[in-house]
């Protein structure tokens, strides 16, 4: 059998130690993800390797099935003071995210969970059931000010086991019970499911979606973003969502230069085809441990570039591979970030987007009477 064993001590992944064979994952786990390690998290003491005992059965290790924890949070409203972003508060109904997106910046959060920003971020998935609930309280709350929320502004609120769980459906329930605004940012074509309560929250005012689309090329999308829904279909919901009266943005998030960057005159006309008025992006972000999935990534999924890409990553990053400073963190800093700029506001001017952005209501929000509370006279 394949044993798992911890090898030394350590504050986090070690790519030399790596580097000599000792393995992080297997083949049969990375089938069907994006991470292709699993290494330890910042935190960990220890880092773990697969060794064979002898009896050459590492093949058979079986296929990565994801797992699901349940989470009880005490508040689900999170609060940001962040000058980069459009919104102060966010939902994530998930922890972890199985999507699998390689370049997710939101890995490096499953270490607080005691768990790897690799393979586990994609595979061990935290629900919490009691988030609907907890969002109603917040919202009778007699000091409770109402502004746009952001769903899914960390990990995907439609991804896959959104199926079976509806969490994220029960949060935009409470929103519609309250008239409350929010916006949605999504790879997920399942927030269709969703269109009899976006559609008449739509003809308030009250809601956005946003569904990001980073490539056109599906074998590129199916390597990068493995769990996702395919490019043709992110394009098909946009066009769905448009003329279901939906306001509509196209996010090309994130632009990978020397990997997608060719792609965003396409991706715009292609996502104004199909109705929708506005466009924006983000420049590739590595940060923590992130950093060292995707370099891993690149060299085995497109070995001919990786150098390459890697270069004109610190070309916009200051000559580093990541910039954590509010200001250039999105969009990046040097030639190379100011002409991807200047093409995607080319290109969205050109198509027409951007030309009125949609600004949700927060007047309508109404606290209605609650279970044992007196109606109020007028």
């Amino acid at each position: 059998m394949a044993i798992l064993l911890d090898m030394r001590p350590s504050p986090g992944l070690d790519m030399g130690a790596l580097g000599t064979g000792k393995l992080t994952s297997l083949p049969q786990m990375e089938r069907g993800r994006g991470a292709k390690l699993n290494p330890a998290a910042r935190f960990d003491q220890h880092t773990s390797a697969f060794v064979d005992d002898g009896w050459e059965t590492l093949a058979e290790q079986p296929r990565l099935k994801t797992e699901v924890f349940t989470e009880t949070p005490k508040t689900i409203i999170t609060r940001n003071d962040s000058p980069d972003i459009s919104f102060d508060r966010s939902i994530n109904p998930y922890r972890g995210c199985e999507h699998g997106c390689v370049y997710c910046y939101a890995r490096p959060s499953h270490a607080y969970m005691g768990l790897s920003p690799g393979l586990d971020f994609e595979s061990k998935i935290f629900v919490k059931p009691n988030a609907a609930a907890l969002l109603r309280e917040e919202f009778t709350a007699t000091n409770y000010s109402p502004a746009t929320i952001a769903l899914g502004a960390n990990t995907d609120a439609y991804q896959p086991i959104e199926r079976d769980y509806r969490i994220t459906r029960g949060v935009i329930e409470v929103m519609q019970e309250f008239n409350h605004p929010f916006g949605i940012v999504t790879k997920s074509a399942t927030v269709l499911r969703d269109l009899d309560i976006l559609q008449p929250m739509a003809a308030k005012g009250l809601v956005k979606v946003a569904i990001s689309v980073t490539t056109l090329d599906a074998n590129l999308a199916r390597r990068m973003e493995p769990r996702a829904s395919t490019p043709v279909k992110r394009l098909s919901a946009l066009e769905i969502l448009s003329k279901a009266g939906i306001p509509t943005v196209v996010m090309m998030g994130p632009i990978i230069p020397g990997l997608n960057d060719s792609e965003i005159e396409n991706i715009l006309k292609s996502a104004r085809n199909a109705g929708v008025k506005e466009a924006g992006y983000t420049m590739l972000r590595l940060p923590l441990e992130v950093k060292d999935i995707f370099k891993d990534w690149l060299e085995k999924e497109y070995p001919d570039r990786a150098a390459k890409v890697m270069s004109l990553v610190k070309s916009v990053r200051g000559g580093k591979e990541n910039d954590p400073n509010f200001g250039t963190r999105m969009s990046g800093q040097g030639p190379y970030a100011w002409t991807i700029g200047r093409r995607f506001q080319l290109a969205a001017q050109r198509l027409g987007l951007n030309i009125n952005r949609v600004k949700l209501r927060t007047d309508l929000f109404e606290k209605p009477v609650q279970k044992g509370q007196q109606m109020r006279l007028i």
